[in-house]
């Protein structure tokens, strides 16, 4: 199963650069049939996970499923058909 890895570290506080990291890799998954999307937002304040998760919920239409990572919170893994 092809698995895409994103790690927002680099960019937490750069909101736009969030937003065309997140459509791109969403572009990229769709692009390359890849399974699974692991978004890695970190552990911090939980305000990125938010912001991440909010808006995987505007683009609902583009993923099967978003699944927390019950071992690790700073992790979300975002699944296609």
């Amino acid at each position: 199963m092809k698995k895409i890895t994103l790690d927002l570290h680099d960019i937490f506080n750069k909101h736009q650069q969030i937003e065309e990291a997140l459509n791109d890799v969403l572009d990229q998954a769709q692009q390359e049939g890849a399974k699974l999307v692991e978004i890695i937002p970190g552990k911090g304040s939980g305000q990125l996970k938010k912001r991440v998760l909010k808006f995987l919920e505007r683009n609902r239409d583009r993923y099967d499923r978003v699944d927390k990572d019950s071992k690790n919170w700073g992790r979300l893994f975002v699944r296609f058909k």
